[in-house]
């Protein structure tokens, strides 16, 4: 049997602190440490597939008096409003709590990461795919605080794959040429691979001796993921299927399959 176990569900983003900053509610913040450049796994989107995948997220901390402590949450949720759902792979009691790890890169100021993992057998399902925001707080030596409950966004997405094959080949000049290609995405709730339905994916050439891709037409994909359309065949070149991505699933693009033309 599979496991899952659900995302922690908070009355405020500050409960999942080790570290509380009192007033420190979505939208607000206490300027005492002031935070900057977060930055969440290098800036992307997080897109996960169907096994583990550890992210990092750092940020930068300075206070008069030095930084003596740093937390980040991934979170969602409308702002100001309960419950918030929140993402946190860290064990969380009086006993046990890891934060950031924090390196001074002066008297004044930190540069502090932590990492997430994200497992798709255990705490992720598909309605989690979406915008999540990055809550961040920081301690200084005086205990002074600062919370940004909606510092930065991400985008977390599932895993797409996108296949291409043009045939016959070779092809015939001015014959019918049958481009078929599939979009899958991952499916965090049977770990596996999954056909991404209706969805809009354009065929591209790109004809031998250039590097540039045109698009031809836009094709829709069926009820399982599949893609298939006739074109064509006028010189050699390379086809491919390029999907824009959505909110939930990142752009793909096919390998292009070359047919030679006779």
């Amino acid at each position: 049997m599979r496991k899952r176990a659900a995302f922690a569900v908070l009355t405020a983003v500050t409960a999942l602190a080790g570290v509380v900053i009192p007033g420190a509610y979505a939208g607000e913040s206490q300027e005492d440490v002031q935070i900057s450049d977060v930055v969440l796994d290098g800036g992307k989107n997080v897109v996960v597939d169907v096994y583990d995948k550890t992210i990092t997220v750092e940020g930068t901390f300075t206070h008069p008096t030095g930084i003596q402590d740093a937390d980040f949450v991934l979170w969602r949720g409308p702002d100001g409003a309960n419950p918030y759902q929140t993402y946190d792979d860290r064990i969380i009691s009086n006993e046990y709590y890891v934060h950031a790890d924090c390196v001074a890169s002066s008297a004044t100021t930190s540069t502090c990461s932590q990492t997430f993992t994200l497992q798709p057998d255990w705490n992720l399902t598909n309605a989690d795919a979406g915008t999540w925001k990055v809550s961040v707080q920081g301690v200084a030596n005086d205990d002074s605080g600062t919370q940004l409950a909606d510092y930065t966004t991400t985008r977390l997405q599932r895993h797409a794959e996108l296949t291409v094959n043009a045939g016959p080949e070779p092809a015939a000049k001015g014959q019918p040429l049958k481009v078929t290609g599939k979009l899958t995405r991952a499916n965090w709730d049977t770990l596996d691979h999954r056909g991404y339905t209706n969805q809009p994916v354009k065929l591209q050439f790109r004809k031998a001796g250039t590097t540039t891709y045109t698009t031809v037409k836009t094709v829709n994909t069926s009820s399982t993921g599949d893609l298939t359309t006739t074109v064509t065949a006028s010189e050699d070149g390379y086809w491919r299927w390029n999907f824009a991505g959505t909110s939930t699933t990142p752009a793909v693009k096919a390998t292009g399959d070359f047919v030679d033309v006779q």
